[in-house]
């Protein structure tokens, strides 16, 4: 007997199924994380009423469009949006899935091949997956026509759904360390623009859609899509529906290739990613040194001027380019800038004049150029002894807006022209950008000097507390005072119209040069002992949060 207890008691314990422990563990990390404050509990509660009320409201629309001759086109366009959602959102939302970060499993001894399949079924857990089965069932109901294209669309569910999944895991673990690094973070601060993208492009798609042929504009796009997998699982329902059973299978093959395409490559890279160093070794380390010291940033420096002007540009575009609120700041005006031709020109009804927005949203990134250095200002205050040296700073920091600004605004304004037309417009358009963009750089210099406020780098906010009714002075003021003091310019484009001398209006490039010029100098000058004068409260107020 004892010897039967001790064999008993020598025997391992059978280990846990991997894929329960793993979804287990997904449900209880979610409802702790619910339990951590009211807050975030409605956050997440909202967030899921929403996608179903979504979710809902695209499927009723996709039953009530069953037979219609074109809804096969907006199934596999919808496929591919939903595709394309799940490849990017890793990208702009790295920390939208803590649970499932594979940098936590580095150190458990787990094979990457099982694990990858545990992985894969606790990430159809959460509301993305749930919507994504939703309106993949809405598209494949509203194509389905007899009982074969039903079986063959509860197949087709199943497989995109897991591709999606599986594309969105196999991109986050291949770039799990850019992710995680600060430059990948940095991708982050995207985020905004990228919902203002794609808003835009719902709504013009919205309005093709809503004439009378609107569906009828989806098939060549639909043609294609019914080639390119996960779509293609859609397109075999539709196929198989019509009796070409050829192209069905072939559709249908298409996806699972795919599918198991992604979950090779996931594996790959969760691999690698278990094994092999990273840069948090020495070696890496050394090695990331070696490169910095001579990289582009040396070579850059060489080409700018020098004096106090070249470092101080340098300065200003490292914060550009490092710094996550200045990135974001600077994307989501360059975006935004080219957004409103593009769409104008998508809806066919725009103006060549929809270019100013160009010179607007970047004019205005020379507005508080004193807080974005927040309380290290101070090191730039203590090399301030004269009007001379605050001139200095003041136009280093214009010549690297313009640096950016001139050949943006000559971009969207060419754009504008090709695009939208008239050609004959280009030139007075261009000049008046440069214009608008000469004048927002004056008036910028004056508002970070009068109306200076903090940028919080701690938070999500881009005004400290206390400091919004500055902050609206500062840009809302700034700006306006900046386009009325283009209104010469705009009076004299008003006059050649209406005395029908248009073959002068080219006199608007070089008057705009001119006067965009004069204005930002003119409001460098103005700016710079005014600088010195207040420049306690200039640092104070910048420090402040």
């Amino acid at each position: 007997m004892s010897t039967d207890s001790t064999a008993v008691a020598a025997r391992p314990a059978a280990a846990p199924n991997l894929t329960a422990v793993f979804v287990r563990l997904k449900l209880t990390l979610l409802r702790n994380g619910l339990r951590q404050s009211a807050g975030r509990t409605v956050a997440y509660v909202s967030s899921v009423l929403v996608g179903l009320l979504f979710a809902a409201g695209a499927v009723l629309g996709l039953i009530a469009l069953r037979g219609n001759v074109h809804v096969g086109a907006l199934a596999v366009l919808l496929t591919g949006i939903l595709t394309l959602g799940w490849a990017v959102m890793p990208l702009f939302f790295p920390t939208g899935d803590e649970t499932l970060d594979p940098t936590r499993l580095v150190m458990l001894p787990l094979r990457p091949r099982p694990l990858i399949g545990s992985l894969l079924v606790a990430s159809l857990i959460g509301i993305g997956p749930v919507v994504t089965l939703a309106l993949v069932t809405g598209a494949v109901v509203a194509l389905a026509d007899g009982p074969a294209a039903a079986l063959v669309g509860v197949l087709a569910v199943v497989l995109v759904v897991l591709v999606c999944v599986a594309l969105a895991r196999a991109i986050a673990t291949a770039s799990v360390r850019l992710l995680t690094s600060r430059r990948g973070r940095d991708l982050a601060v995207l985020r905004g623009l990228f919902i203002a993208l794609g808003a835009q492009a719902v709504n013009i798609a919205a309005q093709k859609l809503g004439r009378p042929d609107g569906l009828a504009v989806l098939e060549p796009l639909g043609d294609v899509l019914r080639w390119l997998p996960p779509a293609s699982a859609i397109g075999a329902v539709e196929a198989t529906g019509q009796g070409a059973y050829g192209r069905a299978l072939a559709g249908m093959a298409l996806t699972a290739i795919a599918l198991a395409l992604l979950l090779f490559w996931w594996q790959r890279s969760l691999t690698a990613l278990m094994t092999s160093p990273d840069s948090s070794t020495l070696q890496a380390v050394e090695k990331d040194s070696a490169r910095r010291s001579g990289g582009g940033e040396g070579k850059l420096g060489r080409l700018l001027p020098g004096g106090r002007t070249g470092p101080v540009m340098l300065r200003t575009l490292r914060y550009a380019w490092r710094d996550p609120k200045s990135k974001m700041s600077w994307a989501t005006a360059l975006g935004a800038g080219l957004l409103a031709p593009v769409v104008s020109s998508l809806q066919g009804n725009g103006s060549i004049y929809t270019a100013f927005s160009a010179p607007a949203l970047l004019g205005i990134q020379m507005y508080n150029q004193f807080g974005q250095d927040t309380s290290a200002f101070w090191m730039v205050a203590s090399t301030l002894a004269t009007p001379r040296d605050a001139y200095q700073e003041l136009r280093a920091r214009a010549f690297t807006l313009a640096l950016v600004a001139v050949p943006y605004v000559t971009l969207v304004s060419v754009g504008a022209a090709a695009f939208i037309g008239p050609w004959s417009d280009f030139l007075q358009v261009y000049g008046l950008s440069l214009a608008l963009l000469g004048t927002l750089i004056g008036t910028g210099a004056l508002t970070s000097v009068i109306f200076p406020y903090s940028v919080p780098s701690e938070s999500n906010k881009n005004v400290a507390p206390g400091q919004g009714s500055i902050a609206w002075f500062s840009l809302f003021g700034g700006f306006l005072v900046g386009a009325v003091l283009c209104t010469p310019l705009l009076g004299l484009t008003i006059w050649l119209h209406l005395a029908d001398l248009q073959h002068l209006l080219w006199i608007l490039l070089p008057l705009g040069v001119l006067y965009g010029t004069g204005a930002a100098e003119l409001g460098l000058r103005l700016a710079a002992p005014r600088t010195l004068k207040r420049l306690p409260e200039i640092l104070a107020a910048v420090s402040k949060g």
